[in-house]
């Protein structure tokens, strides 16, 4: 089988970026003697065609087409989602016409449903996981970015991406929560996020890292006191399971898609209540419970069996506009 693989995103430093660059070396990892990944958003030859994130579903295909929906947040939250344009309205419209649509909770697939014209038989919950450098780090890794980060001995974690500000994230909210540690955001950060560090009166001093890479991160999670995470509405929540591999407890808002991916495994609070979830942080102990037994090579295996069951369903032609 010949699938075409949408890796333009790989580089982006946020989940999305992750998933896509985790997913297609498990797909590689576990193809069969026959199949093939090829690297391209214009599928010509293949059987199949995957786009891992909205931007690069296609209209018309012309094979059978796969798109990962992340979360349909901008759909939920229009207000404070200005993408509203003609560009933004085909992407979801390919996501309608495609032959399967992968989410990574159930949290999600039930908002595709509701949102977007997309029957339940059409969508296949694959989960994600911690990439494979999020393990428990050596105290001279750790020491390591301390000294390089100048991070405190004791310190609350958060992992994101602050090119712009997020309404779902809460972010600045966060910041300005009195705390006992200091914060450390972690992430590629603009200067709005900077600005933080100056306005902030938690009591306790806020430290960002900017982007970091994936062994430094495992080292953060590592020498963390425990992740903190703000979100009042996420797809999967990828940094709790990559802290929990790391061995880091988790403090996070009690939203469906957590709760679902989590199953007991950190502290859950009200979703608008932030003193407790970093009170929550503050009184979180390790060890901290494992992350789930779901490995990038079980999502992989997954989504090979999604590409063999409609390789053969050639997508339907959309009506001719009269003239």
């Amino acid at each position: 089988m010949r699938v075409a693989f949408d890796t333009r995103g790989a580089g982006d430093p946020r989940g999305i970026g992750r998933y896509i660059r985790c997913l297609h070396e498990a797909l590689l990892a576990t193809a069969q003697d026959d199949d093939v990944v090829v690297e391209t958003h214009r599928p010509r030859r293949v059987d199949v065609f995957h786009s891992p994130w909205i931007d690069g579903a296609n209209v018309r295909a012309g094979v059978p087409q796969v798109v990962t929906l992340h979360d349909v947040v901008p759909l939920k939250r229009r207000s404070e989602y200005l993408r509203t344009g003609m560009r933004f309205r085909l992407r979801y419209l390919a996501v309608e016409r495609a032959q399967r649509v992968i989410c990574p909770t159930a949290a999600v697939a039930h908002d595709v449903v509701e949102r977007l014209d997309v029957p339940l038989e059409r969508i296949s919950v694959i989960g994600e996981a911690p990439a494979p450098a999020m393990r428990p780090r050596p105290a001279d890794e750790v020491a390591a970015v301390r000294e390089r980060y100048g991070l405190p001995d004791e310190f609350l974690v958060w992992v994101g991406g602050m090119e712009r500000p997020d309404p779902r994230k809460r972010v600045a909210e966060l910041a300005a929560t009195p705390r006992e540690l200091p914060l450390v955001l972690v992430g590629p950060a603009r200067e709005w996020a900077h600005a933080l560090c100056d306005s902030t009166d938690a009591g306790a001093p806020l430290i960002l890292t900017g982007h970091v890479s994936d062994d430094e991160l495992a080292a953060i999670y590592t020498a963390a006191h425990a992740l903190v995470f703000a979100s009042d509405d996420e797809g999967f929540g990828l940094p709790t399971v990559e802290a929990l591999a790391c061995g880091t407890p988790v403090a996070a808002c009690d939203v469906p898609a957590l709760r679902e991916v989590l199953d007991g495994r950190a502290t859950l609070v009200p979703v608008d209540d932030l003193p407790a979830l970093v009170a929550a942080a503050h009184a979180a102990a390790r060890p901290a419970p494992a992350p789930p037994a779901w490995s990038w090579e079980d999502a992989a295996r997954a989504t090979w069996d999604v590409y063999r069951e409609i390789a053969e369903v050639r997508p339907a032609r959309p009506p001719r506009r009269p003239r």
